[in-house]
C-alpha cells in the first residue's frame, strides 16, 4: 500500500514556519506581508478558493486586501486596478483569481502584473525563469508539488517522470521543474498524444493534471510508481449532504495498491498550492524589505 503524500499536513507545517517568520518581522516593528486578491464576478468556486486563501493569510499573520469587481467591469478598468497594485508599496504580492469573464483577456491581465509581485508565478518573466540559474517567483501549484516531494524525500534524479496534461498552469511548468530542479527524464502527454498508457506504464513518477475523473486507472500505473494527482473534479454523490464529492484524475483506491507514494484528492496538491502562494508572498516581501529585515 502506498505512503500518502499528505499535502494537508505539509502545508500546515509550512504555515507554522511562515507564521514564525511573520512574528519575527513584526517584532522588529515592521508591518506584516500584505497579499492582495482581485476577484471578478460571482463564480462560486472562485469565491471558495479566495475564502481559503484569506483564511490562510489570517492563519500566518499576513495582512490581506480583497478587491471584488462585478463581472461587467471593463478590461481597461481592471488593468488600471492591476497597475495600482503594482505601484502600491504596501502590497507585496497579488493574484487575479481565474477564471475571468470572456470579455477580459487573461494574457493581457497577466502581462500587466509586476513580476516581483506575481505570487502566482504566471508572468512570462517568472515562468521563463524556471529554466535558469536565477529562478524568480515559481508557479504556485508546481512549486507546491516539488516542495511536497522534497519534504517526503522522494528521489527524482534520473527517474522517468511522465506528466499527463500540458497546461501553462501546471503541466508545462512542472515538467520544466522536474527537468531543471529534479534532474529527471521527462515525458509530457497531452490531448494529442494517441496512447498515453504506453507512457504512464513506464513512469517512475506520474503527474496527472487534466481534470478528468478516473482518467488514470491502476492498470496504467507502474508498480512502485510515485503518483501526484493534481486533477480535482466534482462528481455526484447522493450519500453526501453536498450532493457531490471531489475526485482526482487517478483511480485512487486501486492505484494506491501499486504505487509507492500517492497524493489523495482532496488533501494532496490543493493545500500545497495555497502554502506555496504564502511562501511566494513572504519571499517577495523579504526581497523588497531585505535591508530592514537584516538591519
Amino acid at each position: 500500500m502506498a505512503t500518502i503524500l499528505d499535502g494537508k499536513k505539509v502545508a500546515s507545517d509550512i504555515k507554522n514556519e511562515i507564521a514564525a517568520k511573520v512574528e519575527a518581522i513584526k517584532s522588529k516593528g515592521l508591518r506584516a506581508p500584505n497579499l492582495a486578491i482581485i476577484i471578478v464576478g460571482d463564480d462560486s468556486a472562485s469565491h471558495t478558493y479566495v475564502d481559503g486563501k484569506i483564511k490562510a493569510c489570517k492563519a500566518v499573520g499576513f495582512d490581506f486586501t480583497l478587491m471584488h469587481f462585478a463581472s461587467t467591469i471593463s478590461e481597461e478598468k481592471l488593468l488600471k486596478h492591476v497597475d495600482q497594485l503594482n505601484q502600491d508599496e504596501d502590497i507585496d504580492g497579488f493574484i487575479v483569481q481565474l477564471p475571468l469573464p470572456e470579455h477580459i483577456s487573461v494574457e493581457k491581465v497577466t502581462d500587466c502584473i509586476s513580476p516581483v509581485k506575481d505570487v502566482d508565478g504566471f508572468t512570462n518573466q517568472n515562468f521563463g525563469s524556471i529554466n535558469s540559474k536565477n529562478q524568480l517567483i515559481l508557479p504556485a501549484t508546481p512549486f507546491g508539488i516539488m516542495e511536497l516531494l522534497r519534504r517526503y524525500e522522494v528521489d527524482l534524479e534520473g527517474k522517468h517522470c511522465v506528466v499527463v496534461g500540458a497546461s501553462r498552469l501546471v503541466g508545462a511548468p512542472i515538467s520544466m521543474m522536474m527537468l531543471e530542479d529534479g534532474h529527471a527524464t521527462v515525458t509530457v502527454c497531452h490531448k494529442y498524444t494517441p496512447d498515453i498508457t504506453q507512457y504512464t506504464k513506464e513512469a517512475d513518477i506520474l503527474i496527472a493534471a487534466v481534470g478528468k475523473p478516473g482518467l488514470i486507472s491502476a492498470d496504467m500505473v507502474k508498480e512502485g510508481a510515485v503518483i501526484v494527482d493534481v486533477g480535482t473534479s466534482r462528481v455526484e454523490d447522493k450519500s453526501r449532504k453536498s450532493g457531490f464529492k471531489l475526485v482526482g484524475d487517478v483511480e485512487f483506491d486501486e492505484a494506491s495498491k501499486k504505487a509507492s507514494y500517492i497524493t489523495p484528492v482532496p488533501g494532496g496538491v490543493g493545500p500545497m498550492t495555497i502554502a506555496s502562494l504564502l511562501l511566494n508572498t513572504i519571499r517577495a516581501y523579504e526581497k523588497q524589505h531585505s535591508d530592514e529585515i537584516t538591519g
